[in-house]
């Protein structure tokens, strides 16, 4: 069959590929520690899961506007109120099939043939695909030397007149990285200087360990403020990754247009989800807690035992739930009759020979590391990272 030009140059997604090996190894009774996924592993709290049954009883089972139900609109807008300070109003917010389908609208409502977007390395898989279909071009700016943030120089340097947007991720899949104030208001200068919009996807911004809050680039000024575009949703925060509800909020033309695209794809996301993650957000807040405390101390102790591998460094992760150690000297050797090429080879032999589930770091733009998710039990990390040691010690003997 002949396949658009578009269709060909778009890669399929490297977590999910890992997931379906490892899901395979499973059904053949192999017992495979899952550091791959980049969901958590606790239930969605019961008075969500209570409201979504209540939604059906009362017939909440109907289309509904295309950028949302204006109850679960609101409560995004007094969401983002409470948390950053920030007013918006309903026609600010669209309500999409997840974080990932809000960022897929944005990019074909903001770029297209001969754009830029400025894509920090390492970034969520999803992003240059994302780009590349919108007809744009991906602008990849490494930041393995610097903390794995982008600093305001290297933004500057990567600008040139076809630049449109820049993608921001803090807390950071896949490094668990996060952004300080300072450094957001540094990036915030020149992105308003150069008249660039900031796509900033804030889908982590309840999983941080520091102790503060974490800092929205749209707070840092009325001009910045007007040109980003952020992006949250229930996955991650409300163990919601199935119910796929997520949502943008910014300036009402661009919600506008995205609200338009939307309409002739998918028109509403799932109404009874909608009621879902409108009790997510008006309702208790201590199951989001316990989550918060359980990946803080999940985080830290994977961090350890990374860093206690031979050759292996990692930074502790500040947010999200994912670790992403360098193990370059573990990459470009031969071992057992097979060359270890890169981080995509490694990832084969990890799950292979430990069965060990994780994701090469490649699929992410830096080849010499791998990502490794903790989002499952302190029991599963001491067990998946004793396998890893042990393969490790044999591959550098």
């Amino acid at each position: 069959m002949r396949l658009s030009k578009m269709s060909q140059g778009i890669t399929k997604s490297p977590t999910f590929a890992v997931e379906a090996k490892a899901a395979a190894m499973r059904a053949q009774g192999v017992h495979v520690i899952p550091f791959g996924a980049g969901e958590p592993d606790f239930d969605t709290p019961e008075h969500i899961r209570d409201a979504a049954k209540a939604s059906i009883d009362a017939g909440h089972t109907r289309y509904t506007a295309t950028a949302g139900i204006v109850e679960l609109r609101q409560a995004v807008v007094d969401s983002v109120q409470k948390r950053h300070g920030l007013t918006y109003k309903p026609n600010n917010v669209i309500v999409s099939c997840g974080a990932k389908h809000s960022l897929f609208n944005a990019f074909l409502a903001l770029v297209g043939p001969g754009d830029e977007v400025i894509v920090p390395a390492p970034y969520w898989v999803s992003y240059p695909d994302q780009v590349r279909v919108a007809g744009a071009v991906p602008v990849v700016v490494d930041t393995s030397l610097s903390g794995f943030k982008l600093t305001a120089a290297a933004f500057e340097a990567a600008i040139t007149p076809n630049t449109r947007v820049l993608i921001l991720n803090s807390p950071s899949n896949p490094t668990g990285a996060t952004y300080t104030r300072d450094e957001l208001a540094a990036i915030a200068e020149v992105a308003v200087r150069h008249d660039l919009v900031v796509v900033s996807d804030e889908i982590y911004d309840r999983l941080l360990y520091t102790g503060e809050q974490a800092v929205s680039i749209a707070t840092l000024g009325d001009a910045i403020r007007e040109r980003t575009l952020i992006v949250n949703g229930v996955s991650k925060t409300y163990a919601m990754t199935g119910w796929r509800i997520g949502w943008a909020v910014g300036n009402a033309e661009l919600i506008d247009a995205m609200n338009r695209i939307q309409g002739h794809s998918t028109s509403n996301p799932c109404s009874v989800s909608q009621r879902a993650a409108l009790a997510a957000l008006t309702g208790p807040d201590e199951p989001v807690q316990a989550m918060i405390d359980a990946f803080r101390a999940r985080g830290q102790r994977m961090a350890e035992r990374l860093c206690s591998l031979p050759h292996v460094s990692c930074a502790v992760p500040t947010g999200a739930f994912y670790c992403f150690p360098n193990v370059a000297p573990y990459i470009g050797i031969e071992f057992e009759g097979r060359q270890i090429a890169n981080s995509y080879d490694l990832a084969d032999v990890i799950l292979e020979q430990a069965h060990v589930a994780v994701v090469a770091g490649g699929a992410f733009g830096c080849d010499n590391f791998m990502r490794l998710s903790y989002a499952t039990s302190i029991a599963q990390i001491e067990d998946g990272m004793d396998r890893i040691e042990r393969l490790f010690a044999k591959m550098l003997k």
